[in-house]
Order: structure tokens, then sequence, then C-alpha cells
């Protein structure tokens, strides 16, 4: 079955369900506007859904080292996890080191990922401002922020990380394409 086949018929199924009436199971409640609230935490490139707060690299040092380096390593490598720092200048070579500072476009997917599911195993758990602290402390490791850098909602979107522009979007993806009307 061609990719095209399984988008058309993920469409109908989801056009079913949707179109179904509403079934009632006998448990359960509907979410409330303050439970959808503690599950409405995405991050966008853009920087749109970052809490307010802040943290510095130094800060983040420290919560690193606490929460983290068992899994990354010390410093973002040689841990049992994927490596975090190092690679620049790979990624076109034989052996490309993919990490945060050599791959990844977005400072501000940082720290969604960091917040929505580190660390293991108690993803969540740290507070936005230890995970804006963990975030600047991963940035500096790479060389993105300076060792006694800060972020927060206004800086991290600005930051242009290093493989920005590495990203070719598919033709088949393209949203003009897949939306234009026929």
């Amino acid at each position: 079955m061609s990719s095209h086949d399984k988008l058309f018929l993920a469409g109908i199924l989801t056009a079913g369900l949707l179109a179904a009436p509403a079934l009632a199971f006998d448990f359960g409640r509907p979410a409330t506007p303050q439970d959808i609230k503690l599950w409405d935490i995405d991050v966008g490139p853009d920087g749109k859904g970052l809490p307010d707060g802040s943290g510095t690299a130094a800060q983040g040092k420290q919560i690193f080292a606490d929460n983290c380096a068992a899994c990354h390593g010390d410093n973002g490598q040689g841990g049992i996890k994927d490596r975090l720092a190092g690679g620049q200048g790979t990624l076109a070579s034989n052996m490309p080191v993919k990490t945060v500072g050599s791959f990844w476009p977005y400072a501000t997917t940082l720290f969604d990922y960091i917040h929505r599911a580190m660390p293991y195993p108690t993803p969540g758990s740290l507070s936005t401002d230890e995970t804006y602290a963990v975030t600047a402390y991963i940035l500096s490791l790479n060389g993105i922020v300076p060792a006694d850098g800060k972020v927060d909602k206004e800086s991290l979107p600005k930051i242009r990380m290093p493989n920005r522009d590495g990203f070719i979007p598919e033709p088949e993806f393209d949203p003009a394409r897949l939306f234009r009307k026929k």
C-alpha cells in the first residue's frame, strides 16, 4: 500500500469516526478547560507556547548533572543515550553526528522536548525555570549561547541554530500542494 493510499485510508477512517454518533461508555468525564491547560504545553518553532520564566547555563549545569548526565554523559557526551553536544560540521560527512548543536533546527524545540519528555523516567518533573536552565546549558555545550548565557521566552526563539536551514521539505508534504483546491 502506498503512502498516498495509507493517507487516504486514514482520512476515510477519521471522517467516519468524526461522523459517528457519540458512544456512551459510562465512565470518565469530559475534560475541563483546566484539564486541557495542563496538557496544552507544546511550543512552536516561533516560540508560541513558551511559558514565563528563565534560566542560565550556569544554573543548568548542576540540574543537568543531577537529572540528565546519567543517560547523556557528562557535558552531553559519552552516555548510554543520545549525544547532545558536538558534531558541528559532520552532517555532510560519511560519519554524521546528529546532536542538538549540529542537527536541531530550533532552540525552542529543545525546550519543548525537555519540558514534555525529560528527564527519564520522570518526564515533566523539571520546573519551567529548570527547563530553561538545562536548555541554556545544552546550548552552551554546543557553543550556541555563552557559558553564562540566559534564556527565556523572549530570547529563545531568536537563537539561530547552526542547522536552521538544513531541512528541505519533501514536495509531497508541501501545504500549498496538499490543500490546493482542484
